[in-house]
Formats: structure tokens, C-alpha cells, sequence
């Protein structure tokens, strides 16, 4: 679950969060305002399911809001490792090409890798790293020529940013 939305982030990712990690997840949502407790909430449903994608999201979404934008690009970096193990495809984004996984599934691990390495960009804009942060955006071009994740949205930040 988006601690910030209330959006459901298994419909975005699949219903892949088991009943225990949802209550977790639910828990941490209710008590944001806490940050101890929602965070040592999100950490024991990823350490109860740690290839739990629902979890990652909600991890990395958790810091960025929170303004930790180094725990956020850890939590960033966590996710493209798990959704690489689950989809079955390399972990370093520098090594992917079109050819690494069916990107156009919307719903499989590989879209959520997608969703994830762009929030690495914006994490890694946001921490001042411009030339990184294109150079992921540019990856993102090169295997979601289409952009269904929408990273010309963060391109365009990139973009005013170095102006």
C-alpha cells in the first residue's frame, strides 16, 4: 500500500502479498506519523516475505516521503534485486536490453523493475546526482521505448533541473 495514497500497491504489482505481509503493510499505513513504528513495520513484512514486491514499493516510497533519500535509494536498490531474482533476469540495470525480459507485462516483476529504476532516477536526481539519474532514464528509453512507466515525466524534471 502507497503510505500516502491508501493505493493499493498489490493491484499495482499483482496480489502478491500474502494476508500477514498486507496487515503489515496496513498497519505501517495507519501509524506514518510514528516513523519508528511504521518502519520497523515495513521491515518485518519484508523480512517475512522478502520477495514481497508490494513491500519494496511501499519501502521505497516510505523513505523518499519521509525525506531519507539515502535509506530511499537503498530500499530503490532492494527492489530492482528482488523484482530481477522473481522475473528471472539480471539485477544491474546497465546490463539489461530490450531482449531481458518481456517489459510489456504490465503485471509481472519486470514492470516493476521498470516502475523501480525509475524511481531510482528521481531518488538519484533528487540526492543531486543529474548525470546518473539520465543515465538510467536513457536505459529506461532503450527497454520501454513505449514509456508505459512514464519516465519521460522524471526526464523532464531532469531537464528544468539542469537548466
Amino acid at each position: 500500500m502507497n503510505l500516502f495514497t491508501g493505493e493499493q500497491s498489490h493491484t499495482l504489482f499483482g496480489s502478491d502479498a500474502s494476508p500477514a505481509v498486507r496487515s503489515l503493510l496496513k498497519q505501517a499505513a495507519a501509524v506514518q506519523k510514528d516513523v519508528a513504528r511504521a518502519e520497523a513495520l515495513l521491515w518485518t513484512a519484508q523480512a517475512l516475505d522478502p520477495d514481497c514486491l508490494a513491500t519494496c514499493f511501499a519501502l521505497y516510497k516510505f523513505y523518499f516521503y519521509k525525506g531519507r533519500l539515502a535509506d530511499a535509494e537503498k530500499a530503490a536498490r532492494l527492489a530492482l534485486r528482488t523484482a530481477a531474482r522473481r522475473g528471472g533476469f539480471e539485477a544491474d540495470w546497465i546490463l539489461l536490453d530490450e531482449r531481458s525480459a518481456d517489459w510489456r507485462d504490465t503485471l509481472g516483476a519486470a514492470h516493476f523493475y521498470l516502475f523501480s529504476l525509475k524511481a531510482l532516477a528521481f531518488i538519484r536526481l533528487r540526492m543531486g546526482f543529474p548525470t546518473e539519474a539520465t543515465a538510467i532514464l536513457d536505459k529506461l528509453a532503450e527497454i520501454d521505448p513505449s514509456d508505459r512507466i512514464g519516465a519521460c515525466v522524471i526526464r523532464e524534471v531532469a531537464a528544468g533541473s539542469a537548466r
